[in-house]
């Protein structure tokens, strides 16, 4: 059986969770993104394990978070997606000029996913910033370089989604999975 476990990654504010939404309500089994969840856990309860203030404790919560999402597929025999995987902690770390110890490359060779990678480009249009997205749309854009870059070097095959409407956006993903 082929690995199903199927990554949605690539700069913030490009789509990703609209997608997993998306593709929740088509009946697939999602894990959301642990980075958001994790600032606003951490903004509730006064943490500092965030992007604006300890890097490095937020990559660990990071990591710990997407260790567990991985777990929770299972064996799934159908696609379960992820919106990002093990892989973009240490895109996150190498984008904020941190080191990634090794017991995170580690990880990263230990808990695979589905070879095929989807990537969302970076789009204008659509990009917003809120309480948790604070970065800028060049920062976005450097997000989806060292992204792409992270998994490529972790041995993962990008597919770049189309800037198109959500349905068309979730039927290209679905009709790439069929012709895997």
């Amino acid at each position: 059986m082929t690995n199903q476990r199927i990554i949605l990654t690539g700069g913030p504010g490009s789509g990703k969770s609209t997608l997993i939404d998306a593709l929740t309500r088509r009946g697939y089994a999602c894990s959301i993104e642990a980075g958001r969840a994790i600032i606003q856990e951490q903004v509730a309860s006064g943490g500092n394990a965030l992007p604006w203030e300890d890097r490095q404790a937020f990559a660990e919560l990071m990591l710990s978070r997407e260790i567990r999402a991985w777990h929770s597929a299972g064996n799934a025999d159908a696609p379960y997606f992820f919106d990002r995987g093990i892989p973009d902690v240490a895109g996150y770390l190498t984008l904020c000029q941190l080191p990634v110890p090794a017991h995170l490359e580690q990880a990263i060779a230990h808990f695979r996913y589905a070879e095929r990678v989807f990537i969302t480009p970076p789009w204008r249009e659509i990009y917003a910033q809120d309480a948790e997205r604070r970065q800028s749309f060049a920062e976005a854009e450097m997000t989806y370089r060292v992204m792409r870059a992270t998994y490529q070097q972790h041995g993962y095959r990008l597919l770049e989604l189309p800037r198109a409407p959500l349905d068309k956006r979730v039927n290209f993903i679905l009709a790439a999975l069929r012709s895997d």
